[in-house]
């Protein structure tokens, strides 16, 4: 992998926990919407809407860019949609970023050929 693949691994990473707090806590909008009278879901909704949209303009990115199998690119389509699943995309994004990273600066300092 180059640079170029490492920072849209990383775009998306950083983009993953954002997105599964926003979740979690218009998660606890809904529950509070209808039992008292805090209303926090148009706004929650909204922030949240607006990091799923980058979460999946990102994934696409980084799955364009890292040529995944359509299995690894749909399980972190599938972290998008689940309450916490950003915290376990954003973990697996960190090693593989931090992977494309050295290895990016082996292959410009000669060390490998890969």
């Amino acid at each position: 992998m180059d640079l170029k693949t490492a920072s849209s691994l990383r775009r998306l990473r950083l983009v993953s926990a954002p997105e599964a707090v926003s979740f979690l806590v218009l998660l606890v909008g809904s529950v509070l919407r209808r039992t008292t009278d805090i209303d926090i879901v148009p706004v929650m909704g909204m922030i949240h809407g607006l990091l799923f949209v980058g979460y999946v303009l990102f994934w696409l990115d980084a799955w364009n860019r890292t040529k995944w199998s359509l299995k690894t690119a749909a399980w972190y389509f599938l972290m998008s949609v689940l309450p916490t699943g950003g915290f376990f995309a954003e973990r697996r994004l960190r090693r593989a970023q931090d992977d494309a990273v050295i290895a990016a600066r082996a292959r410009r300092e000669g060390v490998v050929n890969a």
